[in-house]
């Protein structure tokens, strides 16, 4: 039997009505926990960083990473610096921390002054602040390459070479050779990932290509061939847990708007998305700024000149981009990854 007795109430006595007996209700509504950690429930950050604003000189060069949430569109907010200043670095990440690798100061048309760079360093991707030194790549030196991960370990294609490797993203230190090679060597490609595979696609060798290829991370090995894109050429990309993004960037060949898109766990070829608002091109080879709803691309080359645009789509349809929002610095060549990609289950 339960009781309820309100002992006293205001204004009407010195004893309250007494409920006796089973009790119960009818609802049409029922209370549904959240799911998932409170950490998870506070994911959705996106960060975009590296990259230069002009070409030519070294000053012109950036560290600067800008973060961003997915879920709601808007401008970028200032976040921190990297160790080292350049472009075409790779990104990784798991849901607390982002793993930046390698690039180059720019400063074309002449030789650059500043080499390209085998530092790994990373961030917390919850606190806004500096990034601190990860390790070293054990495959030297690279830029304008392409990585994947899922929750624990980040695979990384070096460009120009078949050399791969691969980082276990909780603890620092360099990185190992994984034994096994990508199917061909490339540049201006990009990367990203379901929680089993890691993909590569795009690029040049130098002249364009449409390869992708996809590695197992969990059991490392060679990568196999997994399709063809739609295009050929630079890219960037994004996922879910089940399908990739991936946003033509041009260069080698010529710019392009195409977005195509890969279902992650069945090989074959890309099929159209939709496009961009107007051709784009860029060297980023980011492992993708997305959540399991939507993928965000960032800056690039918008004739005649740099952009700070951001775009985005919704990764279960299909369809043109939207606008997202606006970084704080236009910039090329950079690159960019999330708490919340398709990696992360």
């Amino acid at each position: 039997m339960t009781t309820l007795k309100v002992n006293t109430i205001s204004g009407i006595g010195t004893e309250g009505t007494v409920f006796q007996g089973g009790v119960g209700y009818d609802s049409l509504n029922y209370m549904t926990l959240p799911k998932g950690t409170t950490t998870q429930s506070n994911r959705g950050r996106g960060l975009f960083g590296g990259g230069y604003y002009e070409p030519g000189a070294g000053a012109a060069n950036l560290s600067s990473i800008e973060y961003f949430n997915i879920q709601s569109t808007g401008n970028a907010i200032d976040f921190g610096d990297r160790t080292i200043v350049g472009h075409g670095l790779a990104t990784l990440s798991s849901s607390t921390r982002g793993v930046m690798m390698g690039g180059r100061a720019y400063h074309y048309p002449s030789a650059p002054s500043s080499p390209q760079t085998n530092i790994i360093d990373y961030v917390t991707i919850a606190t806004t602040s500096n990034a601190t030194n990860f390790g070293d790549m054990v495959d030297g030196a690279s830029y304008i390459f392409a990585a994947a991960s899922n929750a624990t370990r980040g695979i990384i294609s070096k460009g120009g070479s078949t050399d791969m490797s691969y980082v276990t993203i909780a603890s620092l230190g360099n990185s190992v050779d994984t034994g096994g090679d990508s199917t061909i060597a490339r540049n201006t490609f990009t990367g990203f990932a379901s929680p089993t595979r890691a993909i590569f696609a795009g690029g040049g060798t130098p002249s364009a290509i449409n390869n992708i290829d996809y590695v197992t991370i969990a059991s490392l090995g060679d990568a196999v061939n997994f399709g063809d894109l739609t295009f050929t050429g630079a890219c960037q990309g994004a996922s879910s847990e089940t399908r990739g993004i991936i946003f033509t960037g041009g260069f080698p060949s010529a710019a392009s708007n195409v977005i195509d898109f890969i279902t992650i766990a069945s090989a074959g070829d890309a099929t159209d998305f939709g496009d961009l608002p107007a051709n784009i091109t860029s060297h980023s080879a980011g492992s993708g700024i997305s959540n399991n709803i939507r993928a965000v691309r960032c800056g690039g080359y918008v004739a005649p000149s740099k952009t700070n645009r951001m775009d985005y789509v919704t990764i279960t349809t299909t369809g043109n981009s939207s606008d997202f929002g606006d970084l704080i610095v236009a910039r090329y060549s950079a690159s960019g990854f999330s708490d919340s990609h398709g990696g992360l289950s």
